[in-house]
């Protein structure tokens, strides 16, 4: 079954690389899919190899160039199935009448929902945005809870591993605690970097140091802020990386220190996948998905006192960590497979296709 897949961001992010990760497991399930994303942005230049696709403005919601390519490929393309990836492709994607075609609308956050209803069936990766969305006026028999799936682990690349640790100069006994997204408020992590000067220089013996993936726009205040506190030696910056993998190997600790904001947060699934004991504040989305003591360490948000004694419990505690990691791999296996999630999108495409 074809489907085309529209999304309109300029940079990387969580939800492109879920984007991508999700087309290119779509394909391994032998399905036929076309993505549309923006002229020129990180997915068109780097990130698309492999997924056929076109390029589309979508520089505004109010730019009739933008409109008229999208609707100029929507009559040519015959693709059942049109799904669309937060507020602006969803606002620029009006199907032409008469094909017996659906358009799927998902949503990763707490959108406005009126630029929304014009979809025919709507997709939330967490329960609770299911029901937001239902309670803000959208038919509840239209609307679908389709978690994430995390990208399997890939394997360790020693050498690169090898590299990296002369990089940050980390030793083999150091605790590396890792945190992974985009430098903006509600990922919380000026309140991980207060919570280093909290947590002490070393821990069980090993040194502490923590390592940040990501770029943003808050890049230059938390970097001032490191300065500030006297971290620059405990605190680095890797900036934006396409392949997170080895990072996620050469960690002995994720962190996760989203706001409440956060809807779901594919980094749990991650850590989980690259059997990392996890240390997360109760964020709306870690709240639905982890299991305190379980399989993660769950700890209040924007309380870098309450993140750094979660931090030291853990690493203090050999059969805790152990005991989450097992557990964090069993759910991920059981709940959050890629073939379970594409199998919930391929069954709910027959649904809505055999009601049009």
């Amino acid at each position: 079954m074809k489907s085309m897949h529209l999304i309109a961001s300029a940079k990387m992010g969580g939800a492109e690389r879920w984007f991508v990760r999700f087309l290119q497991a779509m394909q391994a399930a032998g399905e036929e899919v076309h993505a549309v994303v923006r002229r020129d942005s990180e997915l068109a230049s780097t990130h698309l190899r492999g997924i056929p696709h076109s390029e589309v403005g979508f520089r505004t919601v109010w730019d009739p160039l933008s409109r008229w390519e999208v609707s100029q490929l929507l009559r040519r393309d015959d693709a059942p199935i049109v799904q669309t990836y937060m507020s602006r492709a969803t606002r620029l994607t009006h199907l032409p009448p008469g094909r017996g075609r659906v358009h799927i609308a998902r949503l990763g956050g707490y959108y406005r929902l009126p630029p929304f209803t014009h979809a025919h069936a709507w997709v939330g990766n967490t329960r609770a945005l299911c029901d937001w969305m239902i309670q803000g006026g959208l038919p509840a028999e239209r609307v679908h809870h389709i978690t994430n799936f995390a990208e399997p682990a890939k394997p360790a690349d020693a050498k690169q591993l090898q590299q990296l640790r002369a990089q940050l100069d980390v030793q083999p006994d150091d605790w590396l605690i890792l945190t992974a997204g985009r430098m903006v408020g509600f990922k919380g992590h000026r309140y991980l970097i207060e919570a280093m000067k909290h947590l002490p220089p070393t821990v069980a013996g090993r040194r502490t140091r923590l390592v940040l993936i990501g770029d943003g726009d808050l890049m230059p205040e938390l970097t001032r802020q490191v300065t500030e506190l006297g971290l620059q030696d405990r605190v680095h910056f890797a900036g934006w990386q396409h392949d997170p993998s080895a990072w996620f190997h050469l960690a002995d600790m994720v962190m996760f220190p989203s706001r409440d904001e956060e809807t779901l947060g594919n980094v749990i699934l991650e850590a989980w996948a690259y059997g990392k004991p996890l240390v997360t504040t109760a964020f709306r989305g870690a709240r639905e998905l982890t299991r305190h003591q379980q399989d993660a360490w769950v700890v209040p948000c924007d309380e870098p006192l309450a993140i750094a004694e979660g931090m030291a419990t853990v690493m203090n505690d050999p059969a805790l960590m152990t005991a989450m990691v097992a557990q964090g791999h069993r759910r991920l296996a059981q709940e959050f497979s890629p073939q379970a999630i594409i199998g919930a999108y391929q069954a709910l495409y027959r649904k809505l296709l055999g009601e049009v």
